[in-house]
């Protein structure tokens, strides 16, 4: 879900060029989901070998992180620890709408509606401690680094960017703009295809500058978290009642403090507010982060790369294919360090 203000900030389209020789601190249950709901057969069944294991993500996080290792780009995947208690609310709201969506994809089963089966199928997906472990495993293997957050991974991956640890956080969400992170990507993850009504249109990662964000909206950071309550998070979905991304923003710079902005709205007979927005901004501003957080990077472990992915039935043919890559790169790598 999110925070909900892509609408009125700008992004820069790059290369995957760009990035590298750049360490990335991915947020690594976002990217999980996003390889769980969009690596899917049309009518919506996740990719899954024959004895009914979920490979979805495995192939999400072999393949396109390959790309990206080819690309020279160094990645780290932050994982959740334990969620706010704020978060609570978020996942009484995603469960109601998991179980509205597997009703419309039993009626369009019914009446065999492949398009439709795909659109309902991708809202019901889970992420338990077995995908969890699964894709430690294979992340591990392929010489990723693994951190585990104490509390959300996009908040550990933003400080890990405002620290100068890594070069930016990647997600799909905005959230990590009001945890601070200098530079935030999107679409690292994603297929480099995406189908649109006129045809397939290449996709690219696009980064976001916090500093732009700021100069651009004309607000500072405390600002943009208001901003960001307003609008709607994950701690209060939905936001206020009432207002859109352009009128909160034109609402924050009008009254400029976190007080005086909150202190209006609850005056307003014209908006509701069904929040405490001061713990909200709290969680916000002092996230539970790991202060000394020290990253270790394993060494790619082949084997064990191919034992994971033959486990689960993926093309020997292709796995070869991918490791030739990677043996390339290496011998590319020795040879500069000699010359």
């Amino acid at each position: 879900m999110g925070l909900q203000i892509g609408e009125i900030i700008t992004k820069k389209e790059i290369q995957f060029k760009d990035l590298k020789g750049k360490v990335i601190a991915v947020d690594a249950f976002n990217a999980i989901y996003q390889f769980l709901t969009t690596i899917r057969q049309p009518d919506g069944t996740p990719l899954k070998d024959s004895k009914g294991n979920v490979t979805s993500h495995i192939s999400g996080l072999f393949y396109r992180n390959m790309n990206m290792i080819n690309e020279g780009i160094k990645l780290i995947y932050v994982f959740d620890g334990k969620a706010p208690e704020l978060k609570n609310k978020t996942r009484e709201l995603r469960n109601g709408m998991k179980e509205e969506m597997k009703e419309k994809y039993k009626d369009a089963l019914a009446r065999e509606d492949i398009e439709s089966m795909g659109k309902y199928s991708r809202a019901d997906v889970s992420l338990d401690e077995q995908k969890i472990k699964e894709s430690k495993e294979l992340l591990t293997a392929m010489g990723i680094a693994i951190v585990q957050a104490p509390g959300e991974g996009e908040a550990e991956a933003s400080y890990m960017a405002e620290k100068g640890i890594v070069y930016a956080a990647a997600s799909q969400d905005y959230d990590c703009l009001m945890f601070r992170a200098p530079k935030l990507i999107q679409n690292l993850s994603m297929a480099r295809k995406r189908k649109t009504i006129s045809g397939y249109r290449e996709v690219f990662p696009q980064v976001i500058e916090l500093s732009k964000v700021l100069s651009e909206l004309e607000i500072n950071q405390e600002q943009l978290i208001c901003l960001g309550i307003l609008c709607g998070t994950d701690y209060n979905p939905g936001g206020v009642k009432g207002l859109g991304p352009k009128k909160s923003l034109k609402f924050v710079k009008e009254h400029k403090t976190k007080e005086k902005i909150f202190e209006e709205l609850s005056k307003s007979d014209k908006y509701i507010m069904d929040f405490k927005w001061e713990e909200i901004y709290s969680e916000i501003d002092n996230p539970n982060v790991d202060l000394s957080i020290k990253i270790e990077f394993p060494k790619v472990d082949r084997k064990k790369i191919k034992d994971i992915l033959l486990r689960y039935e993926f093309s020997e043919e292709r796995i070869d294919s991918q490791l030739a890559k990677l043996d390339e790169l290496e011998k590319q790598k020795a040879q500069k360090t000699l010359f």
